[in-house]
Protein backbone atom coordinates (compact mmCIF):
# COMPACT_ATOMS: atom_id res chain seq x y z
CA UNK A 1 0.00 0.00 0.00
CA UNK A 2 0.95 3.67 -1.21
CA UNK A 3 0.87 6.22 1.60
CA UNK A 4 1.71 9.88 1.37
CA UNK A 5 3.98 10.83 4.03
CA UNK A 6 4.91 14.22 4.18
CA UNK A 7 5.56 14.11 8.28
CA UNK A 8 7.22 12.00 10.20
CA UNK A 9 4.08 10.84 12.26
CA UNK A 10 3.02 9.79 9.34
CA UNK A 11 6.20 7.72 8.96
CA UNK A 12 6.13 6.09 12.67
CA UNK A 13 2.54 5.33 11.98
CA UNK A 14 2.83 3.74 8.27
CA UNK A 15 6.15 1.48 9.96
CA UNK A 16 3.59 0.64 12.61
CA UNK A 17 0.68 -0.51 10.64
CA UNK A 18 2.75 -2.32 8.29
CA UNK A 19 5.52 -3.83 10.93
CA UNK A 20 8.28 -2.36 8.25
CA UNK A 21 11.46 -0.66 9.16
CA UNK A 22 11.33 3.02 7.71
CA UNK A 23 13.67 2.06 4.94
CA UNK A 24 11.67 -0.66 3.48
CA UNK A 25 8.48 2.33 3.51
CA UNK A 26 10.66 4.83 1.95
CA UNK A 27 11.70 2.52 -1.29
CA UNK A 28 7.84 1.24 -1.61
CA UNK A 29 7.04 4.63 -1.67
CA UNK A 30 9.47 5.64 -4.54
CA UNK A 31 9.06 2.41 -6.03
CA UNK A 32 5.23 3.18 -6.57
CA UNK A 33 5.93 6.72 -7.96
CA UNK A 34 6.76 4.54 -11.18
CA UNK A 35 9.92 6.25 -12.37
CA UNK A 36 12.17 3.46 -10.88
CA UNK A 37 12.28 -0.08 -9.76
CA UNK A 38 13.53 -1.14 -6.48
CA UNK A 39 16.42 -2.19 -7.35
CA UNK A 40 17.29 1.20 -8.84
CA UNK A 41 16.70 3.21 -6.52
CA UNK A 42 19.24 0.84 -4.30
CA UNK A 43 21.90 1.11 -7.12
CA UNK A 44 21.46 4.68 -6.43
CA UNK A 45 21.85 4.53 -2.79
CA UNK A 46 24.65 2.52 -3.34
CA UNK A 47 26.59 4.67 -5.73
CA UNK A 48 26.48 7.85 -3.35
CA UNK A 49 27.52 5.54 -0.72
CA UNK A 50 30.55 4.72 -3.23
CA UNK A 51 31.03 7.74 -3.65
CA UNK A 52 31.26 8.91 -0.24
CA UNK A 53 33.93 6.44 0.28
CA UNK A 54 36.35 7.41 -2.44
CA UNK A 55 36.31 10.90 -1.16
CA UNK A 56 36.86 10.31 2.54
CA UNK A 57 39.73 8.29 0.50
CA UNK A 58 41.17 10.23 -1.42
CA UNK A 59 40.10 13.45 1.45
CA UNK A 60 42.18 11.31 4.20
CA UNK A 61 45.58 11.07 1.48
CA UNK A 62 45.76 14.94 0.52
CA UNK A 63 46.64 17.77 2.48
CA UNK A 64 46.48 19.86 -0.81
CA UNK A 65 45.21 23.36 0.26
CA UNK A 66 41.73 25.17 -1.11
CA UNK A 67 42.36 27.83 -4.05
CA UNK A 68 41.75 30.44 -0.83
CA UNK A 69 44.49 28.58 1.01
CA UNK A 70 42.59 28.88 3.75
CA UNK A 71 41.88 25.38 4.34
CA UNK A 72 42.58 21.69 3.29
CA UNK A 73 45.27 20.53 5.68
CA UNK A 74 43.01 20.08 8.97
CA UNK A 75 42.51 16.21 8.81
CA UNK A 76 46.38 15.80 8.25
CA UNK A 77 46.78 17.30 11.39
CA UNK A 78 44.08 15.37 13.20
CA UNK A 79 45.27 12.16 11.73
CA UNK A 80 48.90 13.06 13.17
CA UNK A 81 47.20 13.74 16.36
CA UNK A 82 45.60 10.41 16.65
CA UNK A 83 48.41 8.46 15.26
CA UNK A 84 50.37 9.62 18.54
CA UNK A 85 47.60 10.10 21.23
CA UNK A 86 44.04 8.45 21.16
CA UNK A 87 40.63 10.65 21.68
CA UNK A 88 39.09 10.23 24.98
CA UNK A 89 36.16 9.21 22.70
CA UNK A 90 37.66 6.37 21.53
CA UNK A 91 38.36 5.02 18.37
CA UNK A 92 35.08 4.85 16.50
CA UNK A 93 34.90 9.11 16.70
CA UNK A 94 38.27 9.36 16.04
CA UNK A 95 37.37 7.59 12.69
CA UNK A 96 34.08 10.21 12.40
CA UNK A 97 36.10 13.37 12.70
CA UNK A 98 39.12 12.19 10.57
CA UNK A 99 36.18 11.43 7.87
CA UNK A 100 34.28 14.41 8.39
CA UNK A 101 37.13 16.98 7.85
CA UNK A 102 38.51 14.50 4.99
CA UNK A 103 35.08 14.57 2.59
CA UNK A 104 34.56 18.29 3.45
CA UNK A 105 38.31 19.51 2.43
CA UNK A 106 37.60 17.24 -0.81
CA UNK A 107 34.78 19.40 -1.34
CA UNK A 108 36.77 22.09 -0.96
CA UNK A 109 39.78 20.63 -3.85
CA UNK A 110 36.38 20.22 -6.14
CA UNK A 111 36.29 16.32 -5.28
CA UNK A 112 32.97 14.22 -6.05
CA UNK A 113 31.43 14.68 -2.91
CA UNK A 114 27.83 13.12 -2.68
CA UNK A 115 25.40 16.35 -1.00
CA UNK A 116 24.30 15.20 2.01
CA UNK A 117 22.09 17.58 1.74
CA UNK A 118 23.79 20.24 1.00
CA UNK A 119 27.71 20.19 -0.06
CA UNK A 120 28.34 22.16 2.83
CA UNK A 121 27.40 19.13 4.90
CA UNK A 122 28.89 16.80 2.89
CA UNK A 123 30.90 14.95 5.68
CA UNK A 124 28.25 14.82 8.66
CA UNK A 125 26.96 11.62 7.23
CA UNK A 126 29.36 10.32 5.52
CA UNK A 127 31.72 9.98 8.67
CA UNK A 128 28.97 9.00 10.94
CA UNK A 129 27.60 6.02 8.85
CA UNK A 130 30.86 4.68 7.27
CA UNK A 131 33.53 5.02 10.23
CA UNK A 132 30.53 2.92 12.58
CA UNK A 133 30.15 0.27 9.63
CA UNK A 134 33.86 -0.44 9.65
CA UNK A 135 34.67 -0.56 13.36
CA UNK A 136 31.00 -2.82 13.59
CA UNK A 137 31.71 -4.70 10.53
CA UNK A 138 28.35 -3.74 9.45
CA UNK A 139 27.26 -5.40 5.66
CA UNK A 140 27.10 -3.03 2.92
CA UNK A 141 23.12 -3.68 2.46
CA UNK A 142 23.21 -2.31 5.84
CA UNK A 143 24.68 0.72 4.73
CA UNK A 144 22.48 1.17 2.06
CA UNK A 145 19.60 0.51 4.00
CA UNK A 146 21.21 3.18 7.05
CA UNK A 147 21.45 5.67 3.79
CA UNK A 148 17.90 5.32 2.57
CA UNK A 149 16.51 6.09 6.46
CA UNK A 150 18.97 8.97 6.44
CA UNK A 151 17.48 10.11 3.03
CA UNK A 152 14.06 9.71 4.23
CA UNK A 153 14.71 11.80 7.05
CA UNK A 154 15.92 14.88 4.75
CA UNK A 155 13.06 14.65 2.81
CA UNK A 156 10.84 14.76 4.77
CA UNK A 157 12.25 18.19 6.83
CA UNK A 158 12.71 19.12 3.00
CA UNK A 159 8.81 18.98 2.54
CA UNK A 160 8.50 21.93 5.48
CA UNK A 161 11.15 24.44 3.70
CA UNK A 162 14.54 24.20 1.70
CA UNK A 163 17.63 22.29 2.76
CA UNK A 164 19.35 25.86 2.23
CA UNK A 165 21.92 27.99 4.34
CA UNK A 166 20.45 30.99 2.16
CA UNK A 167 16.78 30.03 3.61
CA UNK A 168 17.08 28.65 6.59
CA UNK A 169 20.74 29.11 8.15
CA UNK A 170 23.22 26.25 8.65
CA UNK A 171 20.57 24.45 10.57
CA UNK A 172 18.81 23.84 7.59
CA UNK A 173 21.84 22.06 6.50
CA UNK A 174 24.99 21.00 8.79
CA UNK A 175 21.75 20.48 11.44
CA UNK A 176 19.50 18.50 8.97
CA UNK A 177 22.85 16.48 7.95
CA UNK A 178 23.12 15.61 11.59
CA UNK A 179 19.69 14.52 12.27
CA UNK A 180 19.89 12.03 9.05
CA UNK A 181 23.24 10.77 10.36
CA UNK A 182 21.37 10.09 13.86
CA UNK A 183 18.89 8.01 12.24
CA UNK A 184 20.93 6.00 10.51
CA UNK A 185 23.60 5.56 12.67
CA UNK A 186 20.37 4.45 15.14
CA UNK A 187 19.29 2.43 12.49
CA UNK A 188 22.65 -0.14 12.43
CA UNK A 189 22.43 -0.11 16.14
CA UNK A 190 19.57 -2.06 15.96
CA UNK A 191 17.11 1.18 17.74
CA UNK A 192 13.30 0.80 16.28
CA UNK A 193 11.53 3.42 14.17
CA UNK A 194 10.71 5.59 17.31
CA UNK A 195 14.15 5.51 18.62
CA UNK A 196 15.38 6.30 15.05
CA UNK A 197 13.15 9.14 14.37
CA UNK A 198 13.44 10.30 18.36
CA UNK A 199 17.17 10.66 17.33
CA UNK A 200 16.72 13.25 14.47
CA UNK A 201 14.29 15.66 16.80
CA UNK A 202 17.43 15.39 19.54
CA UNK A 203 19.95 16.18 16.93
CA UNK A 204 17.29 18.76 15.14
CA UNK A 205 16.41 20.48 18.02
CA UNK A 206 19.34 20.85 19.50
CA UNK A 207 20.97 23.06 16.83
CA UNK A 208 17.83 25.41 16.11
CA UNK A 209 19.55 28.62 15.25
CA UNK A 210 22.83 27.91 13.70
CA UNK A 211 23.71 30.69 11.30
CA UNK A 212 25.13 30.55 7.65
CA UNK A 213 27.73 32.87 7.94
CA UNK A 214 30.36 32.40 5.28
CA UNK A 215 33.61 33.81 5.85
CA UNK A 216 34.92 35.65 2.62
CA UNK A 217 31.75 33.97 1.27
CA UNK A 218 33.83 30.63 0.67
CA UNK A 219 32.15 27.36 1.97
CA UNK A 220 35.38 27.10 4.16
CA UNK A 221 35.18 28.71 7.62
CA UNK A 222 33.50 27.53 9.76
CA UNK A 223 32.17 25.15 7.51
CA UNK A 224 35.06 22.59 7.28
CA UNK A 225 35.15 22.16 11.19
CA UNK A 226 31.64 22.50 11.57
CA UNK A 227 31.25 19.18 10.11
CA UNK A 228 33.00 17.11 12.57
CA UNK A 229 31.57 19.41 15.69
CA UNK A 230 28.07 17.91 14.04
CA UNK A 231 28.72 14.70 13.36
CA UNK A 232 29.63 13.85 17.06
CA UNK A 233 26.35 15.89 17.82
CA UNK A 234 24.15 13.19 15.80
CA UNK A 235 26.68 10.52 17.85
CA UNK A 236 24.91 12.38 21.13
CA UNK A 237 21.55 12.26 19.49
CA UNK A 238 21.72 8.71 19.05
CA UNK A 239 23.25 8.04 22.25
CA UNK A 240 20.32 9.76 23.90
CA UNK A 241 17.71 7.99 21.70
CA UNK A 242 18.87 4.40 22.28
CA UNK A 243 18.49 4.93 26.30
CA UNK A 244 14.53 5.93 24.96
CA UNK A 245 15.98 9.50 26.55
CA UNK A 246 12.85 11.21 24.60
CA UNK A 247 12.62 14.33 23.12
CA UNK A 248 9.49 16.40 24.75
CA UNK A 249 8.71 18.18 21.70
CA UNK A 250 7.38 15.43 18.76
CA UNK A 251 9.78 15.87 15.18
CA UNK A 252 7.24 17.50 13.10
CA UNK A 253 7.42 20.26 15.67
CA UNK A 254 10.52 20.71 16.04
CA UNK A 255 10.72 21.12 11.96
CA UNK A 256 7.83 23.66 12.45
CA UNK A 257 9.57 25.47 14.54
CA UNK A 258 13.22 25.44 12.49
CA UNK A 259 11.01 26.51 9.78
CA UNK A 260 9.94 29.49 11.97
CA UNK A 261 13.66 29.86 13.31
CA UNK A 262 14.78 30.20 9.39
CA UNK A 263 12.20 33.15 8.74
CA UNK A 264 12.92 34.92 11.50
CA UNK A 265 16.81 35.00 11.10
CA UNK A 266 18.18 38.20 9.86
CA UNK A 267 19.44 37.99 6.08
CA UNK A 268 22.18 39.18 6.89
CA UNK A 269 23.16 35.80 8.63
CA UNK A 270 21.48 33.41 6.38
CA UNK A 271 24.44 33.18 3.73
CA UNK A 272 25.18 36.66 3.14
CA UNK A 273 28.45 36.53 4.48
CA UNK A 274 27.50 39.74 5.70
CA UNK A 275 27.06 38.91 9.43
CA UNK A 276 28.28 36.96 12.44
CA UNK A 277 31.53 35.27 11.61
CA UNK A 278 32.10 37.09 8.30
CA UNK A 279 31.72 40.36 9.48
CA UNK A 280 34.29 40.17 12.03
CA UNK A 281 37.86 42.07 11.79
CA UNK A 282 39.85 39.14 10.82
CA UNK A 283 37.53 37.76 8.49
CA UNK A 284 37.29 41.27 6.58
CA UNK A 285 41.32 40.78 6.44
CA UNK A 286 40.65 37.73 5.05
CA UNK A 287 38.58 39.04 2.61
CA UNK A 288 40.74 41.61 1.38
CA UNK A 289 43.91 39.51 1.38
CA UNK A 290 42.33 37.24 -0.96
CA UNK A 291 40.97 39.72 -3.50
CA UNK A 292 44.28 40.93 -3.59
Amino acid sequence: MRYSITTFRQLYYACKEQNKPIFEIALENEVDKGDYSEYQVRLQAKKSLDAMKEAIKEGINSVELSPSGMSGNECDKLKKRYAKTHSLLGLTAEKIMIYALATSEQNLRMGTIAACPTAGSCGIVPSVLIAFAEENKIKEEDEINALITAGEVGRIVSNKMALAGAVGGCQAECGVASAMAAAALTQMRGGTVKQIINASALALKNILGLTCDPVCGLVEIPCVKRNPFLAIHAVTASELAMADIMSKIPADEIVDAMEQTGQLMSPLLKESSKGGLAATKTALALEKNILK
